[in-house]
């Protein structure tokens, strides 16, 4: 049975834009500075604001040098781009939105995102929730309750689209059903899973609500 929503939450980093080479770049960089493990951090960088994942992997370290650390990766992130592309069916499903009730809601920065949605050809929604307008980074469920209010909406109403753990927990904790993209979404039991964007369509009905076509 198909999905029905009166508006989507989009994640980016995974879900629209396929980034994981530059992020694999620029967090081997940082891990061999800190005398980590990369592989060891390459399994927990995806969804979260990089100075979230830095507290996780050092509990002890102040506060401030996350922070700052933070600050760089973003530098780093922003202007490397190569390789940076859509995921595959991203740009017919955005353009699918266009008229649509939908946000962005990604812990990357403003900067960030509008450098990777630009590097992907992908339209950037008018609707955004960036790093700089949550308190609290993925899991917490802050970004996709401030999406939905943004548009309008109750979370009941909202359905997300998410690639990471940290991100699809922070959909089910802001009362959102989630839709899962790609390898990394399937094993955290999200309402619906699909290998990339091509495997949706999305049906504008005429009383507003949006039915989500999902193909094996």
């Amino acid at each position: 049975m198909p999905l029905t929503a009166r508006a989507l939450l989009l994640d980016m980093d995974g879900t629209l834009v396929n980034s994981d080479a530059v992020v694999e770049r620029c967090w081997r960089r940082w891990a061999a500075e800190q005398g980590l493990d990369a592989e060891s951090v390459l399994q927990i960088v995806h969804g979260r604001q990089g100075h979230a994942t830095m507290a996780v992997l050092l509990p002890d370290r102040p506060v401030e040098q996350n922070l700052a650390d933070n600050q760089r990766m973003l530098e780093w992130e922003t202007t490397d781009l190569d390789g940076v592309v859509p995921v595959p069916g991203a740009p017919a499903f955005m353009a699918s939105l266009a008229d649509l009730p939908h946000a962005l809601v990604t812990s990357a920065d403003e900067g960030l995102a509008d450098a990777r949605m630009r590097a992907a050809g992908l339209t950037m929604p008018e609707v955004r929730v960036t790093a700089e307008c949550v308190g609290a980074s993925k899991p917490d469920p802050e970004g996709f309750l401030k999406g939905a209010a943004e548009l309008g909406f109750t979370p009941a109403d909202c359905v997300v689209f998410e690639d990471s753990e940290v991100g699809i927990a922070a959909g089910r904790a802001a009362g959102m059903r989630v839709v899962g993209v790609g390898p990394r979404a399937a094993a955290h039991a999200p309402d619906a899973h699909v290998r990339d964007l091509e495997q949706v369509r999305v049906e504008a009905l005429p009383d507003g609500t949006l039915r989500l076509h999902i193909s094996g």
